[in-house]
């Protein structure tokens, strides 16, 4: 395999694995909501709507800086 090739192979492995991790952050802040609900026994969902919410700004916050550590990089290459 050509090293251009590896490399090209390694981006697409790297966005992959981002959006696995964005889907799971906002997974697991939901599943957190959720349960914050239920302990607190909140009646119109506030947990879950304000940590899901939270889960998806950090999400989008770290695809973003990774995007842009990716970007900087293969410039410098």
């Amino acid at each position: 395999m050509k090293k251009s090739e590896k490399k090209q192979l390694n981006k697409y492995v790297r966005f992959t694995t981002m959006a696995l991790q964005m889907g799971l952050t906002i997974y697991l802040g939901s599943l957190l909501g959720g349960w914050l609900d239920d302990k607190f026994e909140s009646d119109n969902q506030l947990y879950f709507k304000i940590v899901t919410l939270l889960a998806v700004f950090i999400a989008m916050f770290t695809v973003i800086r990774q995007v842009l550590n990716i970007t900087n990089k293969d410039k410098n290459d």
